[in-house]
């Protein structure tokens, strides 16, 4: 499908966006806000996993990203200790990476179905894809402290993703963390609060419309319980919400 003509004014305001999204991520790369999560990814950084034993893990906060004018927002837990906490970028490295990024390439939003690392050569057209918590977290579990105290670099972020037109929720901890945003980011409060489950959707008119997917983890996916074609549709949907 013919992504709709870029006006001027887009123009210009991608061109505002790409330098404050680069400060964002040198500022979320320095963060060190919540110890326990610190002390996990520094952990892991330096014990390292066998099959990785020669390469130099980020050990970081791992930032968002994507296309600065992009329309849909996809939000994920927490980067993988051994993915994006050891590539420096979000779902690069590890199968759920590999999923995403294949159905992403399947649907027109990617220009390759791999992700492997910072300079693979990946690029996103139209799609931001960002965690609720930019740390990797012991047993992939963050307290609901932690994942406040990140909100406000998501908050951040949607005011520099001025094209958004929806968010596309990997997990019911992405749908709980958008809701959250939703109320940061000057909406009201949805009620009721509406359910997680995959294909939903909600839009009260007040936000963003928001996807609800199964995540990507292998839990799901080696499962069966998230298939190729259920992520497809997701993204498909949420790519014709965006006007694409």
């Amino acid at each position: 499908m013919t992504a709709p003509a870029t006006t001027a004014a887009q123009v210009s305001e991608q061109a505002d966006a790409a330098p404050g999204l680069t400060d964002l991520e040198r500022r979320v790369s320095e963060c060190r806000a919540c110890p326990r999560l610190v002390d996990w990814r520094e952990e892991v950084a330096r014990v390292k996993r066998a099959a990785f034993a020669d390469e130099e893990y980020w050990g970081r906060p791992a930032p968002g990203f994507g296309d600065p004018s992009a329309r849909i927002l996809v939000l994920g837990l927490a980067p993988a200790a051994h993915g994006a906490n050891r590539t420096g970028r979000v779902f690069t490295g590890d199968r759920s990476g590999d999923f995403l990024y294949a159905a992403l390439h399947r649907v027109g939003l990617a220009n390759q179905a791999h992700a492997v690392s910072r300079d693979d050569g990946l690029r996103l057209r139209h799609t931001w894809v960002t965690a609720a918590v930019r740390c990797a977290p012991p047993a992939n579990k963050p307290t609901p402290q932690e994942r406040d105290t990140c909100l406000p670099w998501s908050v951040r972020e949607l005011e520099l993703l001025r094209e958004l037109q929806v968010v596309v929720c990997l997990g019911g901890f992405a749908w709980d963390a958008a809701l959250r945003l939703r109320v940061a980011a000057g909406a009201p409060a949805a009620r009721p609060k509406p359910r997680f489950g995959h294909g939903v959707e909600f839009d009260d008119g007040a936000w963003l419309p928001m996807l609800g997917c199964f995540h990507v983890s292998q839990q799901n996916t080696f499962t069966g319980r998230l298939t190729e074609p259920m992520i497809d549709a997701v993204l498909a949907r949420a790519r014709d919400l965006a006007g694409l």
